[in-house]
């Protein structure tokens, strides 16, 4: 029989990393350079003009009132699990299931859109180079073997990697803006490349940009998944806005000030995703081009890095409270890395890259486009989610937080990302450019719709079937100790008296109010690991 020592161990390194490369994991997720070449000639080329820069400046704000929740539950709470141990706070363990299948399908949804953009954003590059046309499955293939191996290393080593090949992609478009700035079209900045009169303002339009702007976001919440590896737990949220905000809403008005302000829609049209490039290359050197389309492809990889990492940590976190397979719950002795919950997650994007290709598929920037749409719409609906969460869970209980990050912003949040959730959803057609009534357009909706069965049948189940794993649900994995509640003596009543109904221990559906009994509560007294909540018809005792 083994030994304790002998256990694989089930922490992940803490301490290892700060806030600045846990910023800068979430810049990487959100693939700002993918938005530059996808989302904003698009934009431009409907007429939107000035107000996409403006929509990603106001965006941010509403991200960053989100932030101030959320950094207070990851100072009270800090889990692995981020969305799911933070909803299962506020608003119980079946909403806290539900916001983990929908982060996994959500991140998984954008990964595989990255796999599919791969080969698009290499083929330039070996076609100047090597004068190769590789498929895209030779390109996707070679990504994942990089992404696999680096799911494996030490935390602060593939911070390291992510950072430097972040920081790389910021410089080199900070770079190429800086080129359309100094030399505009006909020489002159114009108030007109900022500013836009109301009258004139397609209000659908500014909706689906709004709607639309907000998915550029999706990645930045990734940040949460290493609160208990950063030493500052929730800060770094605020960075990632900021860097993707002054990334996007920068470069997309340089490009409006390098094409003119009367011009950039009939530009946009006729260069589409390569507008960014096109442009540079009226204003750099060809070597400067190169550069832009070799950091287009580390985006891409520097994203698959960061998502592969985000969706092991949430694999591992229900891994570790034994929701799913207690291996999940595994790491390295040496890295200290969610070593199991990684190999399982590239096993699975590697069987759904083989499945494609033996499938015959031949993706390209349109799958990639409605693939990372239709992932980042569940991740919208996560944010929202986590905001009422937080806001609920931290006026139910007093942790010390001031007014504004326990309620105003919290409720502002929830309001601001629900508005917006309404708009994407009220015209998914244009939002994941596809045509009315196409079949995909479903799978967006019918997929957020599994994530809410699988999740509340996967609470259902565990309830009947596996009560002390139910009662652990967000609790980090910290052990739970349920013993059953004695029956009470049945109450006579008389003829003309009512009977009361027994009531159940108040708030045990809820993580953070447990009814706890006076014996447990001297048990808890000498015993070093804390009091686990219970769930209906059950008292959590002290681990022993």
């Amino acid at each position: 029989m083994g030994t304790p020592e002998d256990d694989p161990p089930t922490a992940l390194a803490p301490g290892r990393i700060g806030a600045a490369f846990v910023a800068l994991f979430g810049l990487a997720a959100a693939v700002p350079v993918v938005t530059l070449v996808t989302l904003v000639p698009s934009a431009l080329a409907g007429g939107a003009g000035p107000l996409v820069p403006l929509t990603f400046v106001a965006l941010s704000g509403v991200l960053l009132l989100f932030c101030a929740g959320q950094t207070a539950m990851a100072k009270r709470s800090p889990s692995a699990g981020a969305a799911y141990a933070h909803v299962a706070r506020g608003l119980g363990r079946p909403a806290g299931l539900t916001s983990a299948w929908l982060a996994i399908a959500g991140y998984q949804a954008i990964q595989f859109g990255l796999y599919a953009l791969a080969g698009t954003a290499a083929a330039p590059l070996l076609r100047s180079w090597f004068g190769l046309t590789a498929p895209w499955w030779a390109v996707a293939a070679a990504c994942w073997a990089l992404v696999a191996l680096g799911g494996t290393m030490r935390v602060e080593i593939a911070a390291g990697v992510i950072a430097l090949l972040t920081v790389a992609e910021a410089a080199v478009l900070a770079g190429l803006a800086a080129a359309n700035i100094v030399e505009p079209y006909a020489d002159r900045v114009t108030t007109s490349s900022i500013v836009t009169d109301p009258a004139t303002i397609d209000r659908p339009m500014l909706g689906l940009l709004l709607a639309a702007g907000v998915l550029a976001f999706a990645g930045f919440e990734t940040t949460g998944t290493y609160a208990e590896e950063t030493r500052h737990p929730g800060r770094a949220g605020y960075g990632a806005v900021v860097m993707v905000a002054v990334l996007l809403g920068g470069v997309s008005w340089s490009m409006i000030v390098a094409a003119g302000p009367s011009l950039v829609t009939a530009v946009a049209e006729s260069r589409g995703g390569d507008l960014l490039f096109d442009l540079a290359a009226d204003r750099v050197a060809p070597w400067a081009v190169t550069l832009g389309r070799l950091v287009f492809c580390t985006g891409v990889l520097a994203g698959l890095l960061a998502l592969h990492h985000a969706i092991a940590r949430y694999l591992f976190a229900m891994g570790r409270e034994r929701v799913l397979p207690g291996v999940l719950g595994h790491v390295g002795r040496r890295t200290g890395a969610p070593r199991a919950a990684s190999l399982t997650q590239s096993l699975i994007a590697g069987a759904a890259l083989a499945g494609a290709y033996a499938a015959g598929a031949d993706p390209g920037a349109g799958t990639a486009h409605w693939l990372i749409a239709g992932g980042a719409l569940s991740i919208l609906v996560l944010l929202a989610g986590m905001s009422l969460a937080a806001l609920l869970h931290l006026n139910r209980k007093s942790g010390g937080e001031g007014a504004w990050s326990r309620f105003s912003a919290p409720l502002l949040s929830t309001v601001a990302l629900a508005s917006l959730g309404y708009l994407a959803f009220s015209d998914l057609p244009a939002l994941l450019g596809l045509p009315a009534g196409y079949a995909r357009v479903w799978l967006v909706p019918g997929a957020l719709a599994a994530c809410l069965l699988v999740g509340l049948a996967h609470a259902a189940l565990l309830r009947g079937v596996h009560p002390v794993i139910y009662a652990g649900i967000g609790l980090s994995g910290r052990v739970v100790v349920i013993t059953p509640e004695a029956p009470e003596e049945p109450v006579r009543a008389e003829p003309d008296e009512a009977k009361v109904p027994r009531q159940r221990s108040p708030g045990a559906h809820r993580p953070e109010r447990v009814d706890v009994n006076r014996k447990n509560a001297e048990l808890e007294s000498t015993s070093d690991s804390p009091a686990a909540p219970a769930h209906e018809g059950w008292t959590a005792g002290p681990a022993r």
